[in-house]
C-alpha cells in the first residue's frame, strides 16, 4: 500500500468492533453513529502531531491519555506521554468514512507495541 496521507487521518476515530475482521481493526468518524457498547476505544489524531484517546478502564469508566502521532512509512505510531509503551499499526485504508488497521495478531504488519524510553 502506499503511504497514507496524514491529513486522510487526522480527527477523531472510534472503534466500530462489529465491523472488525479477523485481520483488521475498523475506526469510524466521531460523527458516524454507532450501536452503543459497553465502552469503545478512540483517538483524535491532531495536525499538530499530538493525540487524545480514550478507552474503558477497569470499573467501565473512560480513561484518557495523550501523546504524539506519526506516519512511519504505512505504520500509525502513537507515542504516549509518561512511561506507557507505544503502539505502532500498519494502515490498510483511510478513507473519509472509514480507519482500517491491520489487527495485532494477525502477523506480519499487525500491531506492535514498544517499552518507552
Amino acid at each position: 500500500m502506499k503511504a497514507p496521507d496524514p491529513e486522510a487521518l487526522q480527527g477523531k476515530w472510534v472503534h466500530s468492533h462489529e465491523e472488525d475482521s479477523e485481520d483488521e481493526l475498523v475506526f469510524r468518524p466521531s460523527t458516524e453513529p454507532l450501536p452503543p457498547a459497553r465502552g469503545r476505544r478512540s483517538f483524535e489524531l491532531r495536525p499538530d502531531g499530538t493525540y487524545l484517546e480514550s478507552f474503558p478502564g477497569p470499573v467501565d469508566v473512560p480513561e484518557a491519555a495523550g501523546g504524539r502521532w506519526l506516519l512511519d512509512d504505512d505504520n500509525l505510531v502513537l507515542r504516549p506521554d509518561g512511561n506507557r509503551p507505544f503502539e505502532s499499526w500498519r494502515v490498510v485504508a483511510a478513507d473519509d468514512d472509514r480507519l482500517r488497521l491491520r489487527r495485532p495478531d494477525s502477523g506480519e504488519g499487525g500491531i506492535r507495541t514498544h517499552e518507552a524510553g
